[in-house]
């Protein structure tokens, strides 16, 4: 499967979200949206970028973008992880993975000698129309939220 990149559309879905009910992509044409994509719950890494996507959604708003970020958790597991740090933006389950693939970022992964399949820690800022109009991949936890912020601010 070919990854997303800038200037593709970007692919299309509907998930459970952890707020109630699912959300679709495309029902957010419009916006901005901030499409980030993080391998677990409540771990470290993932910890410090909601939380700095969590205190930066005043100013996202104000761009009139829209945070989503995904994983393949649980709606139950992302509403402990929301509940747990106060995050104020939709989490969405992709426990199939499908979204993941869709997105090119479910992908062979190493820790400790053993490899598996997980997500990388990825980010997709979709405009208006559904065009992909940045993608960043392998992205460091720490300040990206801060950058997304002054990418939507220049824009």
């Amino acid at each position: 499967m070919k990854a997303v990149e800038k200037g593709s559309p970007a692919p299309d879905f509907t998930l459970a979200s952890d707020q109630g009910g699912a959300v679709t992509l495309s029902a957010l044409r419009g916006k901005k949206v901030v499409l980030y994509f993080y391998p677990k719950d409540d771990t470290p890494g993932c910890t410090i970028q909601a939380c700095d996507f969590r205190d930066a959604q005043p100013t996202f708003a104000g761009l009139d973008a829209v945070v989503l970020g995904i994983s393949a958790d649980s709606v139950e597991s992302h509403g402990k992880f929301r509940g747990k740090f106060g995050l104020t933006f939709p989490l969405l389950a992709d426990e199939d993975h499908a979204v993941c693939e869709a997105y090119g970022v479910w992908v062979e992964k190493s820790m400790y000698g053993r490899t598996f399949m997980g997500i990388e820690r990825s980010t997709f800022l979709i405009d208006e129309d559904g065009v992909v109009i940045e993608a960043w991949r392998k992205v460091t936890p720490k300040g990206h939220a801060e950058m997304l912020v002054e990418v939507l601010a220049g824009r």
